[in-house]
């Protein structure tokens, strides 16, 4: 008789993940609604884009994206610490590619901590807000797959 290790490949596939969904409508010139779980919110592009500049582009909503995940896990991280979330801030800037495709080429996120966070803190949250979930996807891209519906 031979010992054998158990199987343990289903453990190590990836839980089925939950589909989620949102809307995309062309409203006017560039002007898009997106639906998402009944919020609502436009996207539009700069007047000198070609766009009436009413609302963010999508590349801003991306970086904002990235901005408002590192903001909510710093939130968490104080909430958890017993430490005040006021006057948290996080500001984002980023650049765009000069070559080709056309793409963001850099981000940066400078995370303003409460006046109340003791200095000896702010490595631990860094580490907490650089494993937010929109950074995570950065670095680990998922699988992208754009279609025509027929």
């Amino acid at each position: 008789m031979t010992d054998t290790a158990p199987d343990t490949s289903a453990a190590r596939q990836p839980r089925p993940a939950a589909g989620h969904r949102l809307d995309v409508t062309h409203v006017d010139g560039d002007v898009y609604e997106v639906d998402v779980r009944g919020h609502r919110l436009l996207v539009d592009q700069p007047v000198d884009a070609g766009g009436t500049d009413i609302a963010p582009t999508p590349v801003e909503l991306f970086a904002a994206s990235l901005a408002t995940c590192v903001a909510f896990y710093a939130g968490r991280y104080l909430r958890r610490h017993g430490l005040p979330r006021e006057g948290l801030r996080v500001r984002s800037e980023f650049t765009m590619a000069t070559d080709r495709p056309a793409r963001v080429d850099s981000v940066r996120v400078v995370v303003v901590p409460p006046p109340e966070l003791p200095a000896r803190r702010y490595a631990a949250m860094l580490a907490v807000v650089s494993h937010c979930t929109v950074h995570n996807t950065l670095h680990e891209p998922p699988g992208v797959r754009i279609e025509v519906e027929t």
